[in-house]
């Protein structure tokens, strides 16, 4: 192990004695009372070192024996110490990559924040290239959600939609202007290498990627026509509900942008629980969504280029702290937030007895910080 006080969270001296890592009150930590010796000696704690070379310089600035390693644990236990060779092989190999992991030094400073454990943020950096995305629509949202999710490193993405890119499909982190004409998938999966640092692990080409492929980790559902987010078919879902894939719905109808739910099957509620509950609350539903979904659509829907931006950022950093392994507040409940105020707010979306998805409803407590920072006692 070769420690080092994670860069990311800013370093203060809040008194003589009290020394503050991190600036806002969820990540910020108060570590004291830290004597002049502990104050030089963190300093030290740059990666550079292992703990034995660590404990010699430790004896050098007069530090009792043991002190070395009881301010290591402590450090490690409040979640300030990150493990610069740590993450295991796939760490290792994505450091190796110079390049690739230049481009990504901001994305591993933020996981190196709410990830507590030493080298865990490089580990779950490097698990983010063996992912696989399937993103079903090249507009203007699924085309940036590609975009972004490959520029923070997941390794497989897979586009898919119909049809030819319009003048209309165009976004900034998007589609680029060239490409008018092009098929859409292939528009967006060319949108997605540039926006890759590097190439990612090769995987097996005989396999063809479908929706209902349990080898993907994640289906975003981002269709050009926001209703298909707004009120989606639960029919569409069906392959999804029934290998268990989980997936996330995203998108921007009218003048409102959409974001969630995030269906884990079995479990949480899905396009047809949404269905249900919408229904019992207005019978009248299922029969103006017939007459909406009915026909061809004969104008360009509205999708706001900014509302837009901001729905695809939102879904896809919903769908990177799902992928990373926790659980984002669209899981189980939809945000949304509608021009010209943009006040986002969620709506819970409730598991339906009538849905034959077999969603169990289970209390899901949400855990909110409160504005004052942790401490940590560094005494002894």
């Amino acid at each position: 192990m070769h420690p080092i006080l994670k860069p990311a969270l800013r370093r203060g001296w809040r008194d003589r004695h009290t020394v503050q890592c991190g600036v806002t009150p969820a990540h910020a930590v108060l570590l004291g009372p830290v004597d002049t010796a502990t104050a030089s000696f963190l300093n030290l704690l740059d990666g550079t070192r292992g703990l034995e070379l660590l404990r010699d310089e430790g004896r050098r600035t007069g530090l009792p024996d043991g002190h070395v390693d009881r301010l290591v644990e402590r450090l490690s236990a409040a979640g300030l110490l990150d493990d610069a060779t740590g993450g295991g092989p796939t760490a290792e190999d994505l450091r190796k990559r110079e390049s690739a992991l230049q481009r990504l030094q901001p994305d591993l400073a933020s996981l190196s924040v709410v990830t507590p454990e030493p080298g865990g943020a490089m580990k779950t950096l490097a698990a983010r290239r063996t992912l696989r995305v399937q993103i079903q629509g090249a507009g203007r949202v699924g085309t940036i959600i590609a975009s972004v999710l490959a520029a923070a490193g997941v390794g497989h993405i897979d586009v898919q939609d119909i049809g030819c890119v319009e003048p209309w499909d165009l976004a900034p982190g998007g589609l680029p202007a060239e490409s008018v004409g092009d098929r859409r998938t292939d528009a967006a999966r060319q949108a997605v290498r540039r926006a890759a640092p590097d190439r990612p692990p090769r995987r097996d080409k005989s396999r063809k990627t479908t929706a209902g492929e349990p080898g993907l980790s994640l289906v975003i559902l981002a269709p050009r026509d926001g209703l298909a987010a707004h009120a989606p078919d639960p029919a569409a879902a069906e392959p999804l509900i029934s290998s268990g894939t989980p997936h996330l719905y995203a998108g921007v109808v009218e003048a409102t942008g959409v974001v969630g739910p995030l269906v884990l099957p079995g479990t949480t509620a899905c396009a047809g629980c949404l269905l249900q509950g919408r229904t019992d609350r207005d019978p009248a539903w299922p029969r103006l969504l017939a007459q909406w979904r009915s026909g061809q659509q004969r104008h360009v829907t509205a999708c706001d280029t900014a509302l837009a931006t901001a729905v695809a950022g939102l879904a896809a950093a919903h769908a990177l702290a799902f992928l990373d392994g926790g659980a984002p507040a669209s899981t189980g409940a939809r945000w949304e937030a509608s021009l010209p105020g943009l006040d986002w707010h969620p709506r819970p979306v409730w598991p339906h007895p009538a849905c034959p998805c077999g969603a169990v409803e289970q209390g899901m407590s949400e855990q909110t910080s409160d504005d004052g920072e942790r401490h940590e006692t560094m005494a002894g």
